[in-house]
């Protein structure tokens, strides 16, 4: 009896080992990969930077204005003025849909019948 208490002893330390090699070695993978993501993020965020950077440098306004007076015959693209603006009060807005009744409905059955089913 105690043979056998001793072999699945063994038994079981064995497995618990070998589960715990497992799990080592699958908490290993993990963490590369995470670490791999994690040098991806830097990456696509130094991009980022870099072509928020290069937009700011395009959109200079002396540079835009330059290509619009260089493609103005093309373009026909004219400075902005305040008159082409409006007022928010000068805004019209549609008038709401007001709601049409197509069919009656008939009421005066039904407070009957619930009046005479609340009496005790």
């Amino acid at each position: 009896m105690k043979s056998l208490l001793y072999v699945l002893t063994a038994l079981s330390v064995f497995g618990l080992a070998f589960w715990a090699y497992q799990e080592n070695y699958a908490t290993q993978q993990v963490l590369k990969e995470t670490r791999g993501l994690q040098r991806e993020i830097g990456s696509a965020q130094v991009r980022l930077s870099v072509l928020r950077a290069e937009w700011a440098y395009l959109n200079r306004p002396d540079r835009l204005i330059e290509l619009a007076e260089l493609n103005f015959e093309r373009l026909g693209l004219l400075p902005l003025r305040p008159d082409q603006f409006g007022r928010v009060d000068e805004v019209t807005y549609p008038a709401q849909p007001k709601l049409q009744i197509t069919e009656g409905v008939d009421v005066s059955g039904l407070n009957a019948a619930n009046a005479g089913a609340q009496r005790p």
